[in-house]
């Protein structure tokens, strides 16, 4: 690896990248609340099979879900150096774990009968899969960069 290239990776803006995608989290969690607590989006999840409000066992999913993305918020913001209490490795593989699970989620959105899917949130998704995996190939923040680019 050159030194360029090295320079370049830690001035990454990995705090950034991760808050971007936790907030991304963020609105999948609202997103789950309100199934959960009986919002008429059916037709935009779960492959669109349930317009309307969801039934009560599928409002469960949505609980779990939105606990899931929760988690995964804490692992990337812990992977982004944000001060979560997260055991490095595990924000590391947490992260790649999440980088395959939006992956298969694309994919999924991508082939959902719902437009709410397919339109929505396979994009919405993507964007979070291509910030994730950046985070993920990203390398620990170590001291700030002063201003030629060398740590301080």
């Amino acid at each position: 690896m050159s030194a360029g290239s090295t320079v370049s990776r830690r001035l990454f803006p990995r705090r950034r990248t991760a808050i971007a995608v936790a907030l991304g989290f963020l609105v999948v969690v609202i997103f789950q609340i309100s199934l959960l607590l009986g919002a008429p989006f059916g037709a935009a999840a779960l492959g669109g099979a349930n317009a309307g409000t969801l039934p009560a066992e599928l409002r469960m999913v949505s609980a779990v879900s939105a606990v899931i993305w929760v988690v995964a918020a804490v692992i990337v913001l812990a992977r982004g150096g944000l001060g979560m209490r997260v055991p490095p490795a595990l924000s590391r593989w947490g992260t790649w774990v999440l980088v395959g699970y939006l992956a298969l989620g694309v994919l999924m959105n991508l082939a959902s009968s719902s437009p709410w899917e397919r339109f929505g949130w396979a994009p919405f998704t993507a964007v979070l899969f291509g910030l994730t995996l950046l985070l993920a190939l990203s390398e620990r923040e170590g001291p700030p960069a002063g201003p030629t680019g060398v740590p301080r």
